[in-house]
């Protein structure tokens, strides 16, 4: 190898830990987390209450409280990057275009769906070539509160992906 290359491929090889390796649109983005999709002042605790069990379609139905359609109305409009896990919806030959993005894997699935003010609803131009289902993932793009209804969960935010990454573990 010549001394060039391996100058060019050492380069490279340090963008991450320089940041510059990450996308523009990841690095212009606020960073967020689940925590900061409920509103300041409202104790997640307080967020989910009891609920029944529809035995003849096998779906646990939760029954939130009122603080489970709070929204956090400073991230509306805001260019967020936010880890979770990807929840396919619709599919094309390409890849996944629209997801639910959960904050653990397995939500309105195999377990319980979280409260609308922690689930996204995601759309994407560029489809994304899921592996497996709930993909770990980074999402960048504009949150808009938009409570949706799905027949999986009761979804408060949206977001239009400009960037999708595969999450990985450091």
């Amino acid at each position: 190898m010549s001394m060039t290359r391996r100058k060019t491929l050492l380069t490279l090889a340090s963008l991450p830990a320089l940041g510059l390796a990450t996308p523009l649109a990841a690095r212009s983005a606020k960073q967020i987390g689940w925590a900061d999709l409920i509103p300041p002042g409202v104790p997640p605790a307080e967020i989910v209450s009891e609920g029944t069990l529809d035995a003849i379609n096998d779906i646990w139905r939760p029954v939130f409280d009122e603080n489970a359609n709070r929204f956090n109305t400073a991230l509306s409009g805001m260019n967020v990057r936010m880890p979770g896990y990807m929840l396919p919806l619709q599919t094309t030959g390409s890849g996944v275009t629209e997801f639910i993005l959960v904050p653990y894997a397995g939500a309105c699935i195999h377990v319980p769906p979280p409260p609308p003010n922690q689930l996204v609803f995601v759309t994407s131009e560029r489809p994304w070539n899921a592996q497996v289902m709930f993909e770990p993932v980074w999402v960048t793009g504009t949150l808009a509160i938009d409570p949706v209804s799905t027949n999986l969960a009761d979804i408060g935010y949206s977001m239009r992906a400009d960037l999708i990454e595969l999450y990985e573990w450091k």
